[in-house]
């Protein structure tokens, strides 16, 4: 193969570019963004981030983990890339978002057999092409893959997590600690009291949300919910899930609070801290206002607020 196309400049088209180009190919890297941008997106980099920072464990005993030491001794662009630009996050992978976007990008940029055009792609190439668009592929590419495989594709939502400055954050009343001990205390931990969590909780549930298409029903990655669609399942559904006290010791009482949120560090200068698992899609205004009710965030400053946005997805089983 003398030359490949690649269309999308994510993780896996980033990656793809780049394993194609070590190996002698020519590779022409198509990417719309920032001329087209998409409804999560906010920069034109290469690999940018759009939900968690977090890359999954770097536990050896997980799979996840596993699968990065596999990929680091088989060359792997984005690997290295994090590795770089980490970020404190106990035994998970987490990055510097903006420093990790933009090193990718600068190792692609100078790669001698790499050309990076700045275009939206509307149709399927001709020749050798990996098409790596992702969930948040722009409609008219959406509808060529449609047609080339014979099915609708199909869609869910998916929603991104406020993040707060560290100045702003109440440490008189957070605390440093990850879970059960392990590694560094990487994480902030806002403790609740029982009584503090059934009030965020009945919060939550009144606050306002942005509507959804008028057409389509609330479909959600159940690994990636809504706190407000967890917490409809049950008033104590948030305990057992994101907001989970598990392994964590408040050291002002000695005991495990009742319920509590993580922040996780969210830029290489530590001074911004993304909500751990709290997607959302109410409204900027309710976020304040209902967030704020949490211990330690009396006085949140948010600098990117939670959003919702569709994503569409192949039935590859189906497709196969």
């Amino acid at each position: 193969m003398e030359r490949l196309i690649v269309v999308g400049g994510g993780l896996a088209g980033s990656e793809a570019a780049w394993q194609a180009a070590q190996r002698g190919v020519e590779v022409v890297l198509y990417e719309m963004r920032p001329h087209t941008m998409t409804p999560a997106h906010r920069t034109g980099k290469l690999a940018e981030l759009v939900c968690s920072n977090s890359l999954g464990s770097n536990l050896l005993d997980r799979a996840p983990g596993l699968l990065k030491e596999e990929l680091r001794r088989l060359g792997s662009l984005i690997l290295a890339c994090a590795d770089e630009t980490a970020v404190p996050a106990g035994g998970a992978l987490a990055v510097g978002r903006e420093a990790f976007a933009e090193l990718v990008t600068r190792r692609i940029e100078e790669h001698p057999r790499i050309s990076i055009r700045r275009e939206e792609v509307r149709a399927i190439p001709e020749g050798p092409t990996i098409i790596a668009t992702g969930p948040l592929t722009s409609d008219a590419l959406a509808a060529e893959i449609a047609n080339l495989t014979g099915q609708e594709y199909l869609y869910f939502y998916d929603a991104l997590a406020p993040i707060v400055t560290y100045e702003s954050i109440d440490m008189s009343k957070a605390f440093r600690a990850s879970r059960y001990g392990r590694g560094d205390a990487d994480y902030i931990n806002c403790p609740l009291t029982k009584e503090e969590y059934y009030r965020f909780v009945d919060a939550l549930l009144s606050a306002e949300t942005f509507p959804l298409r008028d057409f389509e029903r609330e479909i959600y990655f159940e690994a990636c919910l809504p706190v407000e669609v967890i917490a409809r399942r049950g008033r104590d559904a948030l305990a057992y899930g994101p907001m989970r006290p598990v392994g964590l010791i408040d050291p002002r009482t000695g005991k495990q609070p009742f319920a509590v949120v993580q922040l996780r560090q969210d830029d290489l200068a530590a001074t911004l801290y993304n909500m751990v698992g709290f997607q959302t899609n109410l409204r900027w205004g309710e976020q304040e206002r209902v967030f704020r009710m949490i211990p330690g965030l009396e006085r949140a400053e948010f600098v990117r607020y939670g959003q919702m946005h569709r994503n569409t997805f192949l039935n590859a089983p189906a497709l196969l």
